[in-house]
């Protein structure tokens, strides 16, 4: 996956999240958790675009674990949203699924980037 794709996959992710929140019930928790899972599934597209702009492969990396704990995060509000029934899980699961997949390709750009360091090139 190219940069530029990741960048699209990403900015798709974050409004699909929005238009999901949008649509939660105005209860007491849903807010309450609807500003956290916007909070944090919204900034990893902003965290992958500076981690691209990063100034060392160190800058880059700790971007990348930035992009990796927001995902992470994501992926634990919307497994309540959907163990809360606060939305359909047929609503949420396949943004789930989306937010593990992020996850794996960030944690796989981890590793690469960790490799790299770890031999000098």
């Amino acid at each position: 996956m190219t940069e530029a794709e990741l960048k699209d996959r990403l900015r798709s992710f974050a409004i699909r999240i929005i238009k999901m929140v949008d649509s939660m019930p105005h209860s007491i928790s849903s807010t309450a958790i609807a500003k956290q899972v916007v909070r944090s599934g919204t900034s990893p597209v902003a965290n992958y675009r500076a981690a691209c702009l990063g100034k060392s492969k160190r800058d880059f990396l700790n971007k990348l674990k930035m992009v990796e704990e927001e995902l992470d995060e994501t992926g634990m509000w919307l497994d309540i949203i959907m163990e809360a029934e606060m939305l359909p899980r047929k609503r949420v699961s396949a943004l789930y699924d989306e937010s593990q997949e992020l996850l794996k390709i960030i944690i796989s750009s981890i590793l690469t980037v960790q490799a790299s360091l770890n031999t000098g090139s």
